[in-house]
């Protein structure tokens, strides 16, 4: 059983994604939205459990993505199972940060699995799928900040190898040669094989999307469990939407109407459900936005007006929970798939319950449901 776990990631909602099934294996989890100050290279992780870090790289250039991925490796070489999470559907600086990675750490190879099987992702021959459709016809390849430009990983990284699910048995000799590895992978059971398939997990450099963090988290359950204390009931969430994903939308439209939820910008802030998102402005610049809604969202919260939140959005995240003087969440567990959730972490920061969404995930009625699940509290 691998005492230490360290997920690097490009932003917040990949690092939660990443970190929530070892949780649900057993492992302590704290999410931070950055490498801790003052670990010199090579530094030890946490003693148990998983750390995961928003290394903040989705919204850099390549330069500085690969610096800042290579640098947080380098210091997290000694962990005993290493993660670099990336986008399921290819978006961000994929090729340049997985190179990076692999560098930084040291190890000697990088085996590449980005299927998330649960959302509908899927990797065929080398190819990325988003529901059968190749992400690069999807409408991932229309992302204002990320458009995916290819869906075929031998392109995205000429140097790798494809690795076929009839094909893992060799798997291990492949990696003692060492180099990248892309496999292929179409359901959990395939993601599963492609873990067992490698015998010193230690050696190398795991990258991938949920999919992939939560087959190694089954085949690295942590016994006894980690306890992890109750979350309180919510009495009104706050939903901040700063995703301008088509699936966003809809779920946001789906809150209003199911929810009583209303504007926070509006004069009655007694409703059941507080919402605030960025507008439909072609044009508008998106750190702005996300700025005025990350001071809004503090701004609520620091008066009492909402006492849990759910976020939408990794860079919108990462910025709510910023203007609330987190420096992390310590996670409590994963209600469904790509969805974290846990508690603001950090000192100074109000302990409120909080959960954390990809844009792109889930159907209409997700919202609805995670905002149900904060007035719930820890009944599942």
């Amino acid at each position: 059983m691998p005492s230490s776990v360290v997920v690097l990631a490009d932003d917040l909602t990949s690092a939660a994604d990443g970190a929530a099934p070892f949780r649900r294996s057993g492992h302590r989890a704290l999410v931070l939205f950055a490498p801790p100050e003052g670990l010199p290279a090579a530094a030890p992780a946490r003693e148990a459990g998983v750390t995961a870090v928003d290394l903040g790289t989705r919204l850099a250039d390549a330069t500085e993505a690969a610096d800042r991925t290579r640098c947080a490796a380098g210091t997290f070489a000694r962990a005993d199972l290493l993660v670099k999470t990336v986008d399921s559907t290819l978006r961000g600086h994929v090729a340049a940060e997985i190179r990076a990675a692999l560098t930084g750490s040291g190890r000697r190879a990088a085996v590449v699995a980005p299927a998330f099987p649960a959302e509908g992702r899927t990797t065929v021959g080398g190819v990325q799928y988003v529901r059968g459709v190749r992400v690069d016809e999807s409408e991932f390849a229309r992302d204002p900040a990320h458009p995916v430009r290819s869906a075929d990983l031998t392109r995205v990284l000429p140097e790798a190898t494809v690795v076929e699910p009839g094909q893992l048995c060799v798997l291990s000799e492949l990696i003692n040669t060492g180099g990248v590895f892309v496999c292929s992978a179409a359901t959990d059971a395939e993601l599963d094989a492609v873990v067992a398939a490698v015998s010193h997990p230690e050696d190398v450099l795991w990258v991938g999307s949920p999919g992939l963090a939560a087959a190694l988290a089954r085949r690295h359950p942590r016994d006894p469990a980690d306890a992890f204390p109750e979350l309180p009931a919510v009495r009104r969430p706050l939903t901040v939407v700063g995703s301008a994903n088509p699936a966003s939308r809809r779920q946001l439209a789906a809150l209003y109407e199911q929810s009583g939820a209303a504007g926070a910008d509006a004069e009655d802030l007694t409703a059941p459900v507080l919402a605030l998102h960025t507008p439909d402005e072609p044009g508008a610049d998106p750190a702005g936005l996300v700025d005025r809604l990350a001071s809004d969202a503090g701004k609520l919260t620091g008066m009492g007006l909402a006492d849990g939140l759910v976020l939408t959005g990794g860079e919108t995240a990462a910025a709510v929970l910023g203007a609330l003087g987190a420096t992390g969440i310590e996670l409590y567990d994963e209600p469904e798939p790509g969805i974290a959730r846990g508690t603001v972490y950090g000192p100074g920061a109000p302990r409120v319950p909080v959960l954390i969404k990809a844009g792109g995930f889930g159907d209409d009625g997700t919202l609805v449901r995670l905002c149900a699940l904060l007035a719930d509290g820890a009944a599942r």
